[in-house]
């Protein structure tokens, strides 16, 4: 009996055309942001915010963030249910990691003692990747990939259809959603909702995976 990871998995696909007319339950929603706010990250840095756009007027916003190019993910702005902005902070300060070491004290996660030794000791990972003008977004965005991949077999298994894009403008989602962003970057997004099956080319086609040798050493 093969495992349900996997049959998430083998299920999930990047979706094509989604049908406007289905919505993601309110109940759904709820776990999908307590999933990505559970996502992994370097030194528990959580360098991020995830925008999600679920009204009518935050999608049209993002629409019109492809008046220049990757038009062909347009449609998915006004025809997903909703979209989720994976936005990262290029310039991670030790200010910014104290407040997550504030929270791992008190969620007890970490003693107080070792307060000074969490804030100093990992902190000095995140300045290896900092340069000289305190910018460490590769580092950073690479974090958003983390909840990126999180978030899909979530979805997945869940059963919602979903379109991992970094075909979008980051420089326009800067202009139009810059009181939202507040300084941070979004270089993908993630459409989510229900596919047209008739319509979604990509549905239903078994999957295309390079075979476990060419992929994976076990030494």
């Amino acid at each position: 009996m093969q495992h349900q990871i996997i049959t998430d998995l083998n299920n999930r696909y990047t979706t094509k055309q989604y049908d406007k007319t289905k919505k993601i339950s309110a109940d759904n929603i709820n776990l999908i942001k307590d999933a990505i706010r559970l996502s992994a990250s370097s030194i528990n840095s959580q360098p991020w915010k995830f925008i999600v756009l679920e009204s009518d007027e935050a999608k049209l916003r993002f629409y019109q963030t492809f008046e220049n190019k990757y038009q062909f993910n347009q449609h998915h702005a006004i025809e997903a249910s909703h979209i989720i902005l994976f936005a990262y902070n290029p310039y991670y300060t030790k200010n910014d990691y104290r407040n997550v070491v504030d929270v791992e004290v008190s969620a007890g996660h970490l003693p107080a003692e070792k307060y000074n030794d969490m804030l100093n000791g990992a902190y000095s990972f995140a300045e290896l990747n900092t340069d000289a003008t305190g910018f460490n977004g590769h580092w950073t965005k690479a974090q958003t990939y983390i909840a990126l991949g999180n978030t899909l077999h979530v979805l997945a298994r869940l059963g919602i259809a979903s379109t991992a894009m970094e075909g979008v403008d980051s420089q326009l989602i800067g202009s139009i959603f810059k009181d939202e962003l507040d300084g941070y970057i979004c270089d993908v997004a993630l459409a989510m909702g229900y596919a047209l099956e008739e319509q979604d080319y990509n549905y239903g086609l078994p999957k295309a995976r390079l075979a476990e040798v060419d992929v994976i050493t076990v030494i």
